[in-house]
């Protein structure tokens, strides 16, 4: 069985399209929810043109003002759509309001869309743009905040003569930046550039149709690659729903969700043959089976777990609450601040998902 030093959770913080403000409130209060839990990370799913987080700098900022401690985490931002300088001021802010807390993760190529947004973001042919892994590495050197122009080079203005360079500095977040990597090519990068590597529960099929396997060899790729003077960092995701304190017609519901899923599972999908790995979706026990059969997780040491679209926010504080008692400390995971806090208070919030109605 794998031992599990960080846990961390990936919400979709989707909400209804009349209502978006609902929406993103409840999302920012799990992830409160989370920290009082004791998980090491919450992170937001980054989207365009769907009823759900478009900016997760936006988002992070404000969930930065609602937590103290839990870090928080983009997983993805379509770097394709971004200004490597103005994105790099957004997250910089963003960090330097945490206290140090963001962790980003970014992908490269042509983003999903791009016949749509393109013309409207690069105002006008995006075609000659560059999205490649350029586009991530010209981010990174933004973020170490080297000066701009020549050496004698400074600029005059109301805050004085000074030379020029990204404001504000978050010193140290370009170590916490990630790749979301699901292929060999984009693996092997990662970690010649030294990024951290977010790997989840989809993934391309070169070479082989079994999920595991080629997970394993991204794996290697990446550490074969790695170029970096820390050690490197690879988190896990999974999507794990264990019904512990559900009643029967939750248990139900999310039985149905991961059986209409399953067919995804048994062969590639697409031209690109990707590959889908199981819902992990039982009781503790069940799971924890499941993720003692699961040699991805054998080799990491973070573990994500990946909540389902559609769900409602009192079953996402379910599952969390669920994981954090039976699941996570069987990994050998144990919550930050765990041996100061009463056993009442850990109880308390892991239960706290008990709605009035349904």
């Amino acid at each position: 069985m794998a031992t599990i030093d960080h846990a961390g959770f990936l919400t979709p913080g989707s909400f209804p399209e009349a209502d978006p403000r609902d929406g993103l409130e409840k999302a920012l209060r799990l992830f409160a929810f989370g920290e009082q839990l004791g998980f090491d990370s919450g992170w937001i799913r980054q989207r365009h043109l769907e009823p759900g987080v478009s900016s997760a700098s936006v988002f992070l900022a404000a969930a930065s003002q609602r937590t103290r401690r839990i870090q928080l985490g983009s997983a993805v931002i379509q770097i394709g759509y971004e200004s490597p300088y103005r994105l790099a001021e957004d997250l910089s802010t963003v960090d330097v309001l945490s206290g140090g807390r963001l962790n980003v993760g970014l992908s490269a190529g042509v983003p999903p869309h791009a016949d749509l947004l393109g013309p409207r973001i690069f105002d006008g042919d995006w075609t000659g743009y560059d999205l490649s892994y350029g586009r991530v590495e010209r981010l990174l050197d933004n973020l170490r905040g080297a000066y701009l122009g020549e050496p004698d080079r400074v600029v005059v203005n109301a805050a004085g003569r000074h030379r020029p360079r990204l404001q504000p500095v978050a010193e140290g977040l370009a170590d916490r930046i990630w790749y979301g990597g699901g292929s060999l090519r984009s693996a092997e990068w990662a970690g010649r550039a030294g990024l951290n590597l977010l790997i989840g529960n989809v993934t391309s099929g070169e070479g082989t149709d079994d999920f595991v396997t080629a997970q394993r060899r991204q794996l290697d790729a990446y550490r074969a690659a790695w170029h970096g003077s820390r050690p490197a960092r690879v988190a896990l995701g999974r999507v794990i729903v264990p019904f512990d304190s559900a009643d029967d017609w939750t248990r139900a519901r999310y039985a149905e969700y991961a059986a209409g899923r399953r067919e995804r599972t048994l062969a590639p999908q697409g031209e690109r043959r990707t590959l889908f790995a199981p819902d992990l979706v039982g009781t503790s026990d069940q799971i924890l089976e499941a993720l003692a059969r699961d040699p991805v997780l054998a080799e990491v040491s973070e573990l994500r777990l990946e909540l389902p679209y559609e769900f409602r926010p009192f079953e996402y504080e379910q599952i969390l609450g669920d994981a954090v008692r039976h699941i996570l400390p069987q990994l050998g995971w144990q919550a930050p601040g765990r041996d100061s806090l009463p056993p009442a208070q850990i109880r308390s919030a892991a239960e706290a998902w008990v709605p009035q109605g349904k």
